[in-house]
């Protein structure tokens, strides 16, 4: 029998799947230990990559996803262990926190469970390490906000357990299924994971199931994680809410009496209703608010420009009739808004030629449309005069903006982070010409060793002992360690320590080409190098590589009796539009690679090297090209690919 064995269930997660187990290969070398990987059927090249780096890890590879708990009992009716770990695939383990665990649990024989204190990717506390069973009353005051008001309240503040010092041992209801230890024997006794949830709230139905066997659940901060909340799933979303509560609602009905369940279920269902109205009607205003200033600034200045014309043009006989205003104008407005939106003009850091283009384009079809309905057939004049104000007053409103946020015009451009890298100089240097190489306008300044001396080079900053000085002195905007040269205890301790809102964290696993980071427990977890500076990650360019498909698919099955005759395969030209049509396939994706640490996007018809199929190309490049593809990606690069390949569009 072995001391422990660790089971992560993985979904698309590949980059903090391998820095896990890569902290994992570190915490385990006192212990009898066993890891097993279950994979949900990911597509980002997760099992590939625990075969090529992890031989040791025993994997199982769903073709379908199970969820969470399924995929967490295939494994342990495998487990060997006296003590079982549920890990999730983001997180980083401290060195010593597997021994700690056991030993803590070796002299508790009354635990059968046991949760550690977890910090998210900036060194925060996450509540969420040690929880109350959340009963109807818990679940009211959590619902409506009582709990956030009164967090170290003894009745307000139960669901998290706010009264209790996150650094004190204490027995707690509920454990966090993202790092939970389990004794085995209990298994044996109250059973697996309850396969009624596919996600979410299986850790507190098991928590409770341990309890009601006369077993305790312990909290344990003298052992630390660090969870990147939110990899799998956005917890903003309303998807999150509507899962996350009917969890509960499937909890309240298995353990609560029929009255209690019953009045459990209808707190559930009105914060479902509750929460889900909250996230669409924030998610409204803050996608909305842009796009009203622009057309409230737009319509004043076509209000401006109607009088101005009535008043002062010799050919304008009298007043423009209402409808002028109450519909022509919001129409002209709406056109130009869509061109602009569909030009990038709504991009996270928008160029002012994407404005400009969108306005072009819109004003082109306005006067075009404006032939063809007389009762709307206003001045040219005006169209062309009401699309360079457009220009003008969006340009101008995004500069004011982008001074407000950053203190300078430079519209369009990001504001560069003032990166340190901490580690010792040749993994140091290596990390900065990996950055460099992907983006070389990274303000990169140098690196702080991990040791105590401060070696004599132009790029050294200090030792690790000054970091928070030097953090203070370069004005530091992010922090990123190289988990090669400094243990994750102290990097832990260290983000712990500096805590500072304004600094963000990000790791390098061993010798490996990506960073890892995540900024909050509220944002999606990233993991950059490669990633840096592509513009494939970019909203508007998935968005818009979507709609070339839907459209071009369209165009092409209507042209159909046509191209056919063009293709070299044609019946499996057809089939491609429908394929690409429904989004099982997109025209244009990677070239394939056992290597893919890139954006997941769906897999193409043709790639990359479309015209050069028939070449054998070796894997440096292909990955060279599916790298190009993706930083240097706009919807001009997919349209090229595809009239250079276009007999090839009936290939799959």
């Amino acid at each position: 029998m072995k001391k422990l064995s660790i089971i992560i269930v993985n979904y698309n997660v590949c980059h903090f799947l391998e820095q896990t187990l890569q902290t994992i290969k570190k915490a385990v070398k006192d212990l009898d230990t066993e890891v097993i990987v279950v994979d949900n059927n990911s597509v980002d090249g997760s099992v590939e990559m625990v075969k090529a780096k992890f031989p040791n890890v025993t994997l199982i590879d769903n073709k379908i996803n199970f969820g969470f708990s399924k995929a967490n009992n295939q494994a342990i009716v495998k487990a060997r262990g006296e003590y079982i770990l549920l890990l999730n695939p983001d997180t980083i383990v401290e060195e010593d926190t597997l021994l700690k665990c056991c030993n803590f649990l070796d002299g508790h024989p009354d635990a059968g469970g046991l949760g550690v204190k977890m910090l998210d990717g900036k060194g925060n506390f996450l509540p969420e390490s040690k929880r109350g069973l959340p009963s109807p009353s818990v679940a009211f005051y959590k619902i409506f906000g009582f709990s956030a008001l009164f967090p170290k309240s003894r009745i307000f503040g139960k669901y998290h357990l706010g009264y209790l010092d996150n650094d004190q041992i204490n027995e707690v209801e509920i454990l966090s299924g993202a790092c939970m230890f389990l004794r085995k024997s209990v298994l044996d006794k109250i059973g697996l994971l309850d396969e009624d949830y596919f996600m979410y709230g299986e850790d507190i139905d098991l928590s409770f199931r341990i309890i009601k066997a006369g077993y305790k659940n312990y909290y344990f901060p003298e052992a630390r994680i660090i969870h990147y909340k939110g990899e799998s799933t956005k917890r903003a979303s309303v998807n999150y809410v509507f899962t996350f509560y009917r969890a509960m609602i499937i909890f309240a009905k298995k353990h609560f009496s029929s009255k209690n369940a019953g009045l459990f279920s209808l707190l559930i269902n009105l914060a479902i209703y509750f929460r889900a109205s909250v996230a669409l009607l924030a998610r409204a205003v803050r996608y909305s608010l842009l796009p009203l200033a622009d057309a409230a600034l737009i319509y004043a200045g076509m209000a401006f420009l109607k009088t101005y014309w009535e008043e002062n043009h010799k050919w304008v006989k009298s007043e423009y009739p209402p409808q002028y205003m109450l519909i022509a104008v919001p129409a002209y407005i709406a056109i130009w808004l869509l061109t602009i939106y569909f030009s990038g003009g709504y991009s996270h850091s928008p160029k002012p030629n994407r404005i400009i283009r969108g306005a072009v384009i819109g004003t082109i079809l306005i006067s075009a449309f404006s032939n063809f309905i007389d009762q709307f057939r206003f001045s040219k004049a005006l169209i062309l005069l009401g699309g360079a104000w457009t220009i003008f007053a969006m340009i101008g409103l995004r500069l004011l903006i982008h001074f407000i946020r950053h203190k300078n015009i430079n519209l369009g451009e990001e504001k560069k982070k003032r990166i340190a890298i901490v580690g010792n100089n040749e993994e140091s240097r290596r990390v900065i010409r990996l950055l460099k190489e992907v983006n070389p306008q990274l303000n990169v300044l140098g690196y702080i060793s991990p040791s105590g001396s401060i070696p004599g080079h132009e790029l050294s900053l200090g030792s690790i002992n000054q970091i928070e000085e030097i953090a203070t002195i370069y004005k530091i905007e992010e922090i990123i360690f190289c988990s090669k040269d400094i243990p994750a205890h102290q990097i832990i301790e260290w983000m712990s320590r500096i805590n500072n809102r304004l600094v963000d964290f990000k790791i390098v696993p061993d010798e490996s080409n990506y960073v890892i980071g995540s900024n909050s427990k509220e944002s999606r977890g990233d993991f950059y190098t490669i990633n840096i500076g592509l513009n494939l990650i970019q909203k508007e360019n998935l968005r818009n590589k979507r709609i070339l498909d839907v459209f071009l698919s369209a165009l092409f099955i209507v042209s159909s009796p046509l191209l056919m005759w063009l293709m070299k395969k044609p019946l499996q030209f057809v089939k491609n539009c429908f394929l690409v049509l429904g989004g099982g396939y997109s025209w244009v994706g990677y070239l394939e690679t056992t290597e893919m640490n890139l954006p997941v996007i769906k897999k193409g018809v043709i790639n990359p090297a479309g015209h050069h199929k028939d070449i054998d190309l070796d894997e440096p490049t292909v990955r060279r090209l599916n790298l190009l593809y993706a930083r240097d990606y706009s919807l001009y690069t997919d349209l090229n690919l595809i009239l250079r390949s276009f007999r090839n569009l009936g290939q799959i």
